[in-house]
């Protein structure tokens, strides 16, 4: 009974764990219906419920949670021996799974990987670009890179970006009229374009400090975007003030196509850090990623 179960048990691991069929579905790579077909048949063969289904999530029945907490261990053990075994080959190789912000992909990651991974052909990276504080043990991610106060307990931490700052920006053209705020709390007079992050599903609420003061303001205004780009692009055409990361945007300010307000109230923090698992410390191909992205 063992083989055929193997995959199948390894699939319901998934479903269980983001409970959803459409999510766990994407995330192996089959269709939504071969993946119930398969735990259907699972569920037949071992004589027993694993899952309870409603019209809008799945959940583990107990004998679901007793395999998730005595046998997906297991399985994980053997995945992570067979990854161990590939990395011990003479040049590091395999997959290695970064989560990150847009920016922080194309500011600190691709461009201290690209010229890295041209000695390493055997070394593949997927960088998932995810807003959310995705939890990168349950969804099988190898490490994520975020700011420094987002990273979770009982990571190792390696910094590998440099100090970083948000700024607030408009277009001149948007200012011309209007009196340019001098405080945070000046902003909710403004017409202000809103970030939504996935981790709450609420907006993000603009984040300062002076002299020791932190602020946290939450503005209005017509637009709402749930990534940083579209931000700059709606700023740069005048629909109001944004709050986006200073590298995103610098060229624009000294090009005068944007305009920098606030910034006392801007102070620059530590910026992003590589945050991993324990287990992954001592995989050969990790170590290459490791060091390449690690601030100077």
């Amino acid at each position: 009974m063992l083989r055929p179960n193997i995959l199948d048990l390894m699939s319901f691991i998934v479903v269980a764990r983001v409970g959803s069929f459409t999510r766990a579905a994407a995330q192996i790579g089959v269709s939504q219906s071969a993946l119930s077909h398969a735990l259907r048949g699972l569920e037949e063969r071992l004589g027993m419920r694993l899952l309870t289904r409603t019209t809008r999530k799945v959940t583990p029945t107990a004998q679901g949670e007793r395999i998730l907490e005595r046998i997906a261990p297991l399985l994980e053990s053997v995945e992570e021996e067979l990854a161990a075994i590939i990395d011990q080959k003479d040049r590091p190789a395999g997959t290695i799974r970064i989560t990150a912000t847009d920016y922080a992909a194309d500011t600190v990651i691709w461009p201290k990987l690209a010229p890295v991974l041209k000695d390493y052909p055997d070394l593949q990276v997927e960088i998932v670009t995810d807003y959310g504080l995705t939890d990168i043990v349950a969804q099988k991610i190898d490490a994520g890179v975020r700011l420094g106060e987002q990273v979770s307990e009982g990571m190792i931490a390696v910094r590998v970006g440099p100090d970083f700052r948000m700024l607030a920006i408009a277009s001149p053209s948007y200012l011309a009229d209007r009196e340019i705020p001098r405080t945070p709390q000046d902003l909710t007079a403004h017409r202000c374009i809103n970030l939504r992050l996935p981790t709450h599903g609420g907006l993000y609420a603009w984040e300062f400090e002076k002299d020791g003061r932190e602020v946290r303001v939450r503005v209005d205004g017509q637009l709402i975007f749930n990534t940083i780009d579209p931000v700059v692009d709606a700023a740069l055409a005048g629909y109001g003030i944004g709050f986006v990361p200073e590298g995103l945007v610098r060229a624009h300010i000294d090009a005068n196509r944007l305009v920098s307000v606030l910034e006392d109230w801007c102070p620059p923090f530590p910026g992003y850090y590589l945050y991993y698992p324990h287990r992954r410390a001592d995989s050969p191909a990790f170590a290459v990623i490791v060091d390449a992205l690690r601030q100077g």
